[in-house]
């Protein structure tokens, strides 16, 4: 099945301003990933819109076997992606790297089957054996596509013709991935580390990194220091990421962190990778303009809600495109959760 027109469109221009990232040796297409090697045997994997995949993946190749960072949203989309593993290299999948715990990063783990090394980090392993269908972030997601599904039934009794074609095609689209949410069997993490754990084996130093909370509680990047590459799942997209389960007040200083491996390409957990590291300055700053914007509302008396719609970052409107008075409601609740000693 594949995707929508719009869906298809969005990921066709994408496709096109891939080349002029200067990021990849070679692309290479199969029925559902586009895989960019970024470096010899490391391929940056994406979804091609055949299936809802959400986020990217990392394919390392070593001598004996290959080591993946991220598993997409359901085990559906995670069996695509070993299938595209397969058009590149034989060689058996043996780890598994968590970037975090989130559901559209962590829900194709069952794909690659009970044998294989799950790494991630304590928080991760702590989420996904705690209470993982009741998470705020995947109740929402459910929700999200319950919707979508709805509303496009709506539109198709309404529409005709060519319409009715189109949005017909969006539905089953969508309903392939509500089904295949039926598949997912949290799992949580068989190896944790608390700070950080450096692999070495066939060819390949991979290292992993904890620097902070950040995106969640658990974040890592993963760290290729010879090809100099860096897998940084959210923690570090290429403009601001996903604050509802964030910790915006120390998310610079996990930055900082971040700031003190050296690389020089950036592959993030969603959108395509980037080698201008100026990036990382400016969600730096936006974080941290938000944090002192948002202590300084409530101080003045202001509810979570109006602290939303009253804070002014549009000084990031060059470097982030905040052009609007207003801030993430969902981002805004949550730090005032941290600030009242509701959340750790």
């Amino acid at each position: 099945m594949t995707a929508p027109n719009s869906t298809r469109a969005a990921l066709i221009s994408l496709m096109l301003a891939i080349p002029t990232l200067g990021i990849a040796q070679e692309i290479i297409d199969t029925d559902t990933h586009r895989l960019e090697e970024v470096a010899e045997g490391i391929y940056f994997a994406t979804g091609n819109g055949a299936l809802y995949t959400m986020s990217n993946a990392l394919i390392i190749e070593r001598d004996d076997d290959v080591v993946i960072i991220d598993s997409h949203i359901t085990p559906a989309a995670g069996r695509a992606l070993l299938d595209s593993i397969r058009v590149v290299t034989d060689k058996p999948v043996t780890t598994l790297i968590n970037s975090h715990f989130h559901y559209d990063h962590a829900n194709g783990v069952p794909a690659f089957g009970p044998d294989i090394e799950i790494i991630g980090h304590e928080v991760t392993y702590q989420k996904l054996t705690g209470d993982p269908a009741n998470e705020q972030t995947y109740l929402s997601s459910l929700n999200r596509f319950d919707n979508t599904v709805a509303n496009l039934q709506q539109r198709i009794a309404d529409a005709s013709g060519a319409e009715r074609a189109e949005l017909q095609t969006q539905l089953e689209f969508w309903q392939a991935h509500v089904r295949a949410q039926d598949e997912i069997v949290f799992t949580p993490p068989t190896t944790t580390l608390k700070d950080t754990m450096t692999l070495y084996r066939g060819g390949r130093e991979i290292q992993l990194h904890y620097f902070g909370r950040a995106h969640t509680g658990g974040d890592l990047a993963i760290y290729l220091p010879q090809e100099r590459i860096v897998f940084t799942g959210d923690m570090m997209l290429g403009g601001i990421s996903y604050m509802g389960d964030g910790y915006v007040a120390e998310w610079a200083d996990t930055l900082q962190g971040l700031k003190q491996l050296s690389f020089d390409l950036v592959l993030p957990g969603h959108g395509p990778g980037f080698r201008d590291l100026d990036r990382i300055d400016n969600v730096q700053a936006y974080y941290g303009d938000l944090t002192e914007e948002v202590r300084r509302l409530k101080a003045l008396g202001y509810n979570a809600e109006e602290a939303a719609a009253r804070a002014d970052l549009r000084q990031h409107a060059d470097t982030l495109g905040v052009d609007q008075l207003g801030a993430n409601l969902e981002a805004v609740q949550r730090m005032y959760d941290i600030m009242d000693g509701n959340i750790d």
